[in-house]
């Protein structure tokens, strides 16, 4: 149940920080926890600290320290590249390096049991019929805690509908084999059917997966919606904390209605600027396709303004395969791996060449602060340089919404694609034929 809820058209951070100490009051009723020994923090990664859940794990850490307990955190970064002890500090504040542990996709998790293929093809509705070894991360599973909390942004996502809840547990503490089925699960399902969606067939597998091998963890859930204000700022505008899976469906309505935007007709130029203190490769800032591929006409293009991007992958293995076969069509992709030996070995990558195309509808346009652009092209994106970009679509001039520059071009700017989604209305009605209502 929704344990507690506060909504408004701006919440600020002490309110916030109160709502954070009211969690550790009632997890201790609600949980019957006598007394806070050993508490477990789970924080998403550096890609997601713009909705400030780096000093919402700070503050809970300090509050419960101060109690003497020992409070660990591991930020749930998946197959992401792991913190330094720099970033750590700029995200978590004052939270000591040695109680922040960096999540081990490939060799730090334990199996905790599999959803068979006969429910994964139940969920995905015949699409698909493998099953889904659930392998997570052993610190998590293994040792004692009194409490787990999970911090989190709910905002639509292209695999599980929205952000959040338990994806901590499944894709950001998840190991190789969960990541590569739950990943090529949703690109075969098909994007298009997950974005936006409360229920998606990845997550009502995780569902089934918490209630049969996690029911047993003492886990909350803290979860925070933002939206922009009237100055185009994003601001927190609901906070949802509970045990189940109520919390995440007040939270991800909440989402519905504040973060999805709405076309009556398609957009031929979008700009979008992924920040880059946050976003090193195109593995994570592609979150601008994810977002604005609905939105998108035919024959538009997609401009990604990205100084921070550096590489295509978050892992070696990752980033060689995208080089090798760039971002291609679902059609192709699938063609290709039922015979390609290094697409299997890393589905969860192969994934994410579906997830960063086009579909050869729309042209996308990359201007990276460390790739060249013959690397760019390579992988079937179009090169912009950045300084260009950066002087034609200066993010300090342009504002979110519609933008006309001074030689009459038109164009939809987007100063954070990672905090929401944009569609056509009649594209989003058709993906809803698809979703799994709650």
């Amino acid at each position: 149940m929704v344990w507690f809820q506060h909504e408004d058209s701006s919440i600020d951070r002490p309110t916030i920080e109160r709502l954070c100490d009211r969690l550790v009051t009632e997890a201790a009723q609600r949980l019957g926890i006598g007394t806070y020994r050993r508490v477990l923090l789970l924080p998403p990664d550096i890609t997601r600290a713009h909705a400030g859940v780096g000093w919402m794990t700070e503050h809970l850490y300090r509050g419960l320290d101060a109690q003497g307990v020992e409070v660990h955190v591991i930020p749930t970064l998946g197959q992401h590249v792991p913190h330094t002890e720099e970033v750590n500090r700029w995200m978590f504040g004052s939270i000591p390096h040695e109680r922040i542990h960096a999540h081990d996709w490939k060799g730090g998790v334990t199996h905790v049991g599999t959803v068979p293929a006969e429910v994964v093809a139940e969920k995905t509705g015949g699409v698909v019929d493998w099953e889904m070894p659930i392998d997570l991360n052993t610190m998590t599973v293994t040792e004692e805690w009194d409490l787990i909390i999970h911090i989190g942004h709910v905002v639509p996502h292209e695999v599980l509908g929205f952000a959040n809840h338990n994806k901590n547990y499944f894709i950001g503490l998840g190991g190789k084999r969960t990541l590569g089925a739950a990943h090529m699960a949703s690109a075969v399902y098909g994007i298009e059917n997950n974005l936006g969606n409360l229920l998606t067939p990845v997550r009502a597998c995780f569902n089934w997966a918490e209630e049969e091998f996690l029911g047993h963890l003492p886990d909350v859930y803290l979860q925070v919606v933002m939206d922009y204000d009237d100055a185009g700022h994003l601001v927190h505008t609901g906070v949802f904390v509970g045990d189940d899976l109520e919390t995440y469906y007040a939270a991800a309505r909440a989402s519905t209605a504040q973060n999805i935007t709405t076309f009556d007709e398609p957009i031929h130029k979008v700009v979008a600027v992924m920040q880059a203190d946050e976003f090193h490769a195109t593995w994570v800032a592609n979150k601008a396709v994810y977002r604005t591929r609905m939105a998108m006409a035919d024959g538009g293009e997609l401009l990604i303004i990205a100084p921070g991007v550096t590489r295509f992958g978050e892992q070696p293995e990752v980033d060689a395969l995208i080089r090798k076969y760039g971002y291609l069509s679902k059609a192709e992709v699938l063609e290709k791996y039922a015979t390609e030996a290094d697409m299997q070995e890393i589905p969860h990558a192969t994934a994410h060449l579906v997830h960063g195309s086009a579909e050869g509808r729309f042209r996308i346009t990359y201007a990276p602060g460390g790739l060249t652009q013959e690397e760019v092209e390579s992988v079937g994106y179009g090169y912009l340089d950045l300084d260009e970009a950066l002087r034609r679509y200066d993010p300090e001039v342009m504002r979110d919404g519609w933008n006309t520059l001074a030689d009459g071009e038109r164009v939809f700017f987007i100063s954070t694609p990672s905090a929401g989604l944009w569609s056509t209305a009649d594209r989003l009605a058709a993906r809803a034929t698809h979703e799994l209502h709650p």
